[in-house]
């Protein structure tokens, strides 16, 4: 796969494996998301123009509904699923609320038409992908390589009625749940200086939704299960391991990040993880400091690349999701993060595979084709 020229400059095409993008052209560009994204500028990190000045070549694209706001007083709202609302009306210190069905079932749909119509208005600029070939394909072409993801299943009803609908939208990578409780399984907070081995992990629905992934080949997305999920999932699934967006808790210690046990489970299965760009899931202090560099990106991927082997580490940036360092204020600076681990004796090869080719085989690998 060729190097993507922008310029005078050529960059190593990066295929992502998380961005919440269609978060805020739902929070800022509702009125017109096909025009914020395709002609820019989106008020967050992404929008084409900068995605192809950076290299940027595809990745991705998670719905993500927001936890509603609490307020004890409106309970019961319809925007709320009451039963993971703990003693009551009270709110589970370590998760925000869960949102309903019905409302997150809606914001899904809204979402997965945002990419539709961006897609439709391109001018071929933009492409769903559904298989390797078609992310290989638009890579080739320089569109925009499109993957559908829904980052907590709450829009997906029990008997998984939705999830053939989303499935036949483009669909073909799915996380169970976020960072809360839903009728599939639950979350791991996010909290430093703890594990994540917290609480109970699938449900029985979400094992028969892990089972119905696994029929329909969609990748089973683990960044946001806590440990005993982790396991439910690695005991349910043929599929290789996936953590999109997930770091090393070996150098910190959040609770969001993979232990080393949990590494060679994906390790075995041929799985992959995703580094998060997130600088409180990067820093052995856990902290949002400003003082992050790309010294902090480059300690984990060493090991990660050191505990699953080169072919089995990407990035899983969460753009639009999360706090990042400054040199990483938008997509811009993903070509300073190849150019350090240039410097850092990472050879072409292995930047490829790191930067786009790891991705690609394991979403091979899981669907298929």
């Amino acid at each position: 796969m060729n190097n993507t020229e922008r310029g005078t400059q050529t960059f190593i095409p990066v295929f992502d494996g998380h961005n919440d993008v269609l978060l805020q052209l739902w929070e800022q560009h509702r009125q017109n998301p096909e025009q914020a994204f395709l002609q820019g500028p989106a008020s967050g990190q992404m929008d084409l123009p900068r995605c192809q000045q950076a290299g940027f070549a595809g990745g991705l694209f998670a719905a993500w509904v927001p936890s509603p706001r609490f307020d004890a007083a409106s309970v019961p709202d319809p925007q709320i699923d009451a039963r993971f609302l703990l003693e009551g009306t009270q709110k589970h210190p370590d998760f925000s609320p869960t949102p309903s069905f019905e409302s997150a079932r809606d914001t899904t749909l809204a979402m997965m038409a945002f990419l539709l119509r961006i897609e439709q208005q391109s001018q071929g600029a933009v492409k769903i992908c559904r298989s390797a070939a078609d992310i290989r394909g638009a890579l080739a072409s320089k569109a925009l390589a499109v993957v559908m993801h829904i980052e907590g299943a709450e829009g997906i009803d029990p008997d998984l009625y939705t999830l053939d609908v989303l499935y036949e939208m483009g669909l073909r990578t799915l996380g169970p749940v976020w960072s809360r409780p839903n009728i599939f399984g639950h979350g791991v907070p996010f909290k430093f200086n703890t594990s994540p081995d917290f609480g109970p992990g699938l449900t029985d629905l979400g094992v028969k939704l892990v089972q119905a992934c696994n029929r329909k080949r969609i990748l089973i997305d683990l960044s946001h299960l806590n440990e005993q999920g982790f396991w439910d999932v690695a005991k349910h699934s043929d599929a290789p391991l996936v953590a999109s967006h997930s770091n090393a808790f070996a150098l910190c210690a959040q609770s969001r990040n993979l232990t080393d046990k949990q590494l060679a489970a994906i390790k075995e299965t041929q799985g992959f993880v995703g580094v998060n760009f997130a600088t409180p899931f990067l820093r052995e202090d856990g902290k949002n400091s400003p003082d992050t560099g790309t010294e902090d990106y480059l300690r984990h991927l060493d090991y990660l690349v050191e505990k699953l082997g080169e072919d089995h580490v990407g990035f899983g940036s969460d753009f639009d999701g999360a706090p990042m360092a400054p040199f990483m204020r938008d997509v811009s600076g993903l070509p300073v993060l190849i150019e350090a681990m240039r410097k850092s004796g990472y050879g072409e090869p292995l930047i490829a595979k790191i930067a786009h080719q790891n991705w690609i085989n394991v979403l091979e690998r899981t669907w298929g084709e």
